[in-house]
């Protein structure tokens, strides 16, 4: 399983637009929902059903057609388990609180069909991906921000 693990500062020096634990929780759960403007390399996002904690969600990430189950834990973390294709990993996005302020963390734990785990093809995947995932990241921040400054979060 390849792992990438990033965190940012939600609100650095000199940032006016200032994003609220609050707001950015609401901005987590509409990427949860429709993933298309927080996520560059996702080209479409749908939900298939509702459950209590969550939902599944089918999405269209780099031309590849993948389900996940997306389950809460309110303000603290939203977690992603690719059901299908079946064990395609998992990631998770996850607000703390910190010295500098509100955290948002990523980890990123993907498999890839048909790749030996710890194998130099899996790296080589990994790699190929990791920009993309990261890049995923700073667009949720300034996505939430961009909504925050319009009063949509």
């Amino acid at each position: 399983m390849y792992t990438i693990a990033a965190t940012f500062d939600v609100n650095p020096p000199g940032e006016r637009a200032v994003i609220s634990r609050e707001q950015m929780w609401k901005g987590l759960v509409q990427k949860a929902e429709y993933a298309v403007p927080f996520v560059p390399a996702m080209d479409d996002c749908r939900i298939i059903e509702r459950f209590d904690d969550g939902f599944i969600r089918e999405i269209h990430l780099r031309g590849t057609v993948m389900r996940e189950r997306i389950v809460f834990t309110p303000e603290v973390q939203v977690h992603f388990t690719r059901i299908d294709p079946a064990d395609g990993g998992w990631i998770a996005n996850i607000m703390s609180e910190s010295e500098r302020g509100l955290l948002l963390t990523f980890i990123f734990a993907l498999t890839f069909p048909g790749v030996a785990a710890g194998s130099s093809e899996e790296r080589r995947r990994g790699d190929e991906v990791k920009a993309s995932y990261v890049e995923a990241i700073t667009a949720t921040i300034a996505e939430t921000r961009r909504r925050v400054k319009e009063a949509l979060v």
